[in-house]
């Protein structure tokens, strides 16, 4: 690990400032399980690093009937898998956080950090894509406010500008009737990557699917949504044959590659079959 210039601000604003003036390469530390793992295996060398911790109001986790889920953007993984408020209105998000490394990484990582990271195999993704998450981002002209679908570009890669900052994750609360799910498939669940993640959030009116999204992990460059199995979904009344071709529209939908942890066929394979079981458990919660 080379030197590297440190920063600990103690106010946003501070923050964003130090981003605009520090020239080179420049990281933000907030649980550090990815940072400095990185840095000690020469991957990221970077020239400065701002430490986030001391700047208040970023730890919020907070739910309002109206307004959702509020969590910022030093809240841990393990706060938002042992709430009570996500255990109930969030079930695919608490499975993904369940899920989600060793219970000791689970301790220091954040939720949000996850999300910078970008992994297109990350686990917390699929659900909060799923569940219509926006990301409120301060920058040197003040706030901005990002759907989380579209805050990905590439691996590893994010619209998040160079001299700005995610303060909070925003998830809106579920409507009546909607059920939610994150399944995971690897060698292993825990300290494993996902070697498929399908994701899925419907809401039910009687035996018709209303609203639904269906997310895919670690079968294509980011995180993706299945449209054309949603469509086949939404406005319909829901039996086997249907469910049976909405999976096997996200798997026509998938663009997986083949890696140590699987090929391509086989990735392929498994999103119609993660799928299928997803949208079931899903509108069984929902019912």
């Amino acid at each position: 690990m080379r030197d590297f210039e440190y920063f600990e601000p103690v106010t946003l604003d501070d923050a964003v400032a130090l981003l605009q003036s520090c020239k080179g390469e420049t990281s933000l530390i907030a649980g550090g399980t990815d940072l400095l793992v990185q840095m000690k295996e020469h991957v990221r060398q970077p020239d400065h690093v701002i430490n986030i911790k001391k700047i208040p109001g970023m730890d919020e986790l907070d739910y309002d009937e109206r307004t959702g889920l509020r969590i910022g953007a030093l809240t841990t993984t393990r706060a938002v898998e042992t709430s009570a408020v996500v255990q109930q209105h969030f079930a695919g998000l608490c499975r993904a956080t369940t899920d989600f490394a060793s219970i000791q990484v689970r301790n220091r990582a954040t939720v949000v950090g996850n999300i910078c990271r970008a992994s297109p195999s990350a686990d917390t993704l699929p659900p909060l894509i799923a569940d219509g998450a926006t990301l409120q981002i301060r920058g040197p002209d003040g706030d901005r406010v990002v759907a989380l679908e579209d805050f990905f570009t590439g691996p590893g890669k994010t619209a998040l500008g160079s001299d700005e900052i995610v303060t909070h994750l925003m998830v809106p609360p579920p409507p009546p009737h909607t059920g939610k799910v994150y399944i995971k498939h690897g060698r292993r669940i825990a300290m494993e990557l996902a070697t498929v993640g399908v994701a899925v959030s419907l809401t039910m009116e009687g035996n018709i699917c209303r609203k639904v999204r269906i997310v895919l992990a670690a079968v294509a460059a980011t995180p993706l949504r299945a449209i054309h199995a949603e469509i086949l979904l939404r406005d319909q009344p829901i039996n086997d044959q249907v469910i049976a071709a909405a999976a096997l529209a996200a798997m026509d939908e998938s663009r997986p590659i083949s890696d140590v942890r699987g090929s391509a066929g086989y990735r392929r394979e498994m999103v119609s079959v993660l799928t299928r079981r997803a949208i079931a458990q899903a509108i069984k919660e929902a019912q």
